[in-house]
C-alpha cells in the first residue's frame, strides 16, 4: 500500500498553504495498493516533534478502500473526522513554535469498518483499530515557519 500526496514528496516540505501560515486547509493525498480484503480505511497525522509530545493534527476513518485520491480541503464520502489536538474535528495544519517538524500522515487498511462516532479522540480510534490493521503505509512532510 502506498500514501502519495501531490503537493509534496516523501520527507519534502510541505507547502505553507496547507499550514496555519496559509489557508489551512488538508492537503491532496492519493493512495494505492490497498489490500483486496480490506474493509475501510484510516488515517491519521501527527507530529512526533512537538514540544510537549507527538501532536495530533488531523483523524479521519471509514474511508472507502475503493478511494483512490482524496482532494485537497476535503473529506471522501461516509468518512469520519476526529478530535484533534486544537481540540477541534477536523484538520489543523502545521504550525511548529520552534523549528522545523516532520508530520506523519499514517495510512491503516483495516479488516472492518469502525463503529464510532464523529469527534472521537485518539485512543477511541487507535483501540478500534487494534487487531484490525492489515497493512500500513506513510508519508512524511516537513515544515518550519522560520523560513
Amino acid at each position: 500500500m502506498k500514501l502519495e500526496s501531490t503537493a509534496f514528496e516523501n520527507n519534502g516540505t510541505i507547502p505553507s498553504k496547507y499550514t496555519c501560515d496559509g489557508v489551512e486547509v488538508s492537503p491532496p493525498l492519493r493512495i494505492s495498493g490497498v489490500p483486496e480484503n480490506a474493509k475501510t480505511l484510516a488515517l491519521i497525522v501527527d507530529d512526533p516533534d512537538a514540544p510537549n509530545g507527538t501532536f495530533l493534527h488531523w483523524m479521519v476513518w471509514n474511508i472507502s478502500p475503493d478511494t483512490a485520491d482524496i482532494d485537497e480541503d476535503t473529506l471522501p464520502e461516509g468518512a469520519r473526522e476526529g478530535q484533534t489536538g486544537f481540540d477541534e474535528v477536523g484538520y489543523g495544519g502545521p504550525c511548529p513554535p520552534d523549528r522545523e517538524h516532520r508530520y506523519y500522515f499514517k495510512l491503516y487498511a483495516l479488516d472492518k469498518v469502525l463503529d464510532i462516532p464523529e469527534g472521537a479522540d485518539l485512543d477511541t480510534l487507535q483501540s478500534a483499530i487494534e487487531h484490525h490493521v492489515i497493512e500500513e503505509a506513510e508519508l512524511i512532510g516537513r515544515y518550519d515557519r522560520r523560513r
